[in-house]
């Protein structure tokens, strides 16, 4: 008399891996929300780091809104922006993040001469956490920037017609762009490991990206070329995304690809700061 066996219940079998899943991703989470902690007490130890990072956007907002301000006279720079000061405020805001996560990587350079880094390694703690954990981090300070750059503007006479809504769309590509620019700095700094080689890539890097963008100028008033490479330029995809959402018609069409851009670069540069641990690693 032959036997039927039931076949095994799917259940059973996936519930260990739906378990492990679980816990995976309930100790990234945990991890992460340590190392942040962490940074966030170091920055609150130093309260100094904050202002000293805004003395910069203050004097391009101050002096340049005064220093260039007829320059939306010229034929062919945007109508629609206002006065130069209502331009260039969210310039500012992106330049502002761009320079500030510029030096993310020094943390990791700091953790690796004092040996923290190498404890961190040999700790259970995840890889991942500790780049969500400074991109998290990064992403605070950013918003906290941004909202006093917004905050001078508004007391040196801008007025932006996009309202709550505009703001919170230069907060994300903020955010975005200071997460993409962190994670290659750290992806850096793992590699190098050297803090003046780090500053010296750094600034290679960041300048000319702040240049080629309509971060303080139209692009419509620059050369065919500059208008060019600004369209691959992901400083331009988020200056471009804030100004159209602060004016008073903002143009979605526009704003959302960019900013889909930038969410798609900054996952693309988190998983190349995470693989770079492993060159680290075989470093030791």
């Amino acid at each position: 008399m032959s036997t039927i066996s039931a076949p095994p219940l799917p259940t059973m079998a996936a519930a260990p891996d739906g378990a492990r899943r679980a816990n995976a991703t309930g100790a990234l989470l945990r991890h992460s929300t340590f190392l942040t902690a962490r940074a966030v007490r170091t920055l609150l130890r130093q309260p100094a780091y904050l202002a000293i990072t805004l003395v910069q956007p203050v004097i391009w907002l101050l002096l340049f809104g005064q220093l260039f301000r007829n320059v939306v006279r010229i034929p062919g720079f945007t109508a629609a922006s206002g006065s130069y000061l209502e331009f260039i405020t969210p310039g500012v805001i992106v330049m502002t993040a761009l320079f500030s996560s510029g030096w993310a990587g020094t943390v990791y350079i700091e953790d690796m001469d004092r040996g923290v880094m190498d404890r961190l390694l040999a700790s259970p703690v995840r890889r991942g956490a500790m780049i969500v954990g400074t991109l998290a981090y990064q992403s605070l300070t950013t918003t906290v920037q941004t909202l006093i750059v917004f905050g001078i503007a508004y007391a040196s006479g801008a007025r932006f017609d996009g309202g709550a809504v505009g703001v919170l769309v230069t907060v994300l590509a903020a955010c975005l762009i200071s997460v993409v620019i962190a994670s290659f700095s750290n992806a850096i700094a793992l590699l190098v490991r050297q803090q003046e080689a780090l500053i010296g890539i750094s600034q290679f890097i960041v300048l000319p990206l702040q240049f080629l963008s309509s971060s303080i100028m139209d692009t419509r008033v620059s050369p065919a070329w500059v208008r060019h490479v600004a369209r691959y330029n992901p400083v331009d995809w988020a200056t471009t995304a804030a100004r159209s959402a602060l004016s008073g018609h903002a143009e979605w069409g526009a704003i959302l690809p960019r900013l889909g851009f930038l969410l798609a670069l900054a996952v693309a540069m988190g998983r190349l700061a995470t693989r770079a641990f492993r060159s680290y690693q075989r470093s030791l």
